[in-house]
């Protein structure tokens, strides 16, 4: 018996059109994958200079350098493909101006970094009190020389994160080994200057929390000279963008 030709006629359920792989993510996952990734790394970056506090001896320089490498490394990994992982306004400032990122997202990004910081100190906060001033980002020697390594550090990491991404379409996630290096190289070198935080939100979560904004336009002033560095030499290296930087600053659906 054939089937009733009414029955063959009738439309299955309609499918969702699937994303272009052109465009990037809804701007909403890109805010939530940005305040993830900057809390882990606040939470990191932050948290280590408690537990040296809690625990002297146990922790040396290169404890302090690689637990915000790694996880900066690790996100990149993990949530590259939704927000580009910039986990830092420096950045975030860096990839509009080279314009690969449209700014219209610029102040949704810095919006999020700040908040995954904030919420990272204040889990801090709750957890160990008011012990190393919730990690504060400091300084140990005059602010116009600490100023200049934020500048010139995060300078460096910023001109591996812009040519790894000029070449994302070969190298992909395995940025992340070069950024973590670098941000683990720069660390050794500053983490006892100026805490190595190359990162306007990460200091300022902290200093929000803690009530203590003394020297914190370092910590804003620094990165934002480097990121404005980093362009410069970039630009001689790479006099245009290409579509490899820009998906690497956006991710892909």
């Amino acid at each position: 018996m054939t089937a009733d030709p009414l029955l063959r006629a009738r439309p299955g359920p309609a499918r969702r059109p699937r994303p272009s792989e052109d465009e990037p993510p809804p701007l909403f996952r890109q805010a939530a994958a940005e305040i993830v990734g900057t809390f882990f790394l606040t939470l990191a970056g932050a948290g280590i200079e408690i537990v040296d506090v809690l625990h002297p001896g146990d922790i040396d320089r290169i404890v302090k350098a690689g637990a915000p490498a790694a996880v900066v490394a690790a996100m990149i990994y993990s949530i590259g493909d939704v927000s580009g992982a910039h986990l830092n306004p420096a950045v975030t400032i860096m990839f509009a101006l080279r314009r690969v990122f449209e700014w219209r997202r610029v102040p949704v990004y810095w919006l999020s970094q700040i908040a995954g910081a904030l919420l990272a100190a204040l889990t801090l906060r709750a957890m160990f009190g008011t012990v190393r001033s919730v990690g504060l980002s400091e300084i140990h020697l005059t602010a116009s020389r600490a100023v200049v390594i934020e500048a010139v550090f995060t300078a460096l990491l910023l001109i591996v994160i812009l040519n790894s991404s000029h070449k994302h379409s070969l190298i992909g996630t395995e940025a992340a080994l070069a950024v973590g290096a670098a941000l683990f190289a720069c660390g050794l070198v500053a983490g006892e200057l100026t805490t190595a935080s190359f990162n306007p939100a990460r200091s300022l979560g902290p200093a929000i929390v803690a009530g203590d904004f003394h020297n914190l336009w370092v910590f804003l002033v620094g990165p934002t000279m480097g990121a404005v560095a980093a362009l410069g030499i970039v630009a001689v290296l790479h006099p245009r963008a290409n579509t490899d930087e820009q998906e690497a600053a956006e991710g892909k659906s």
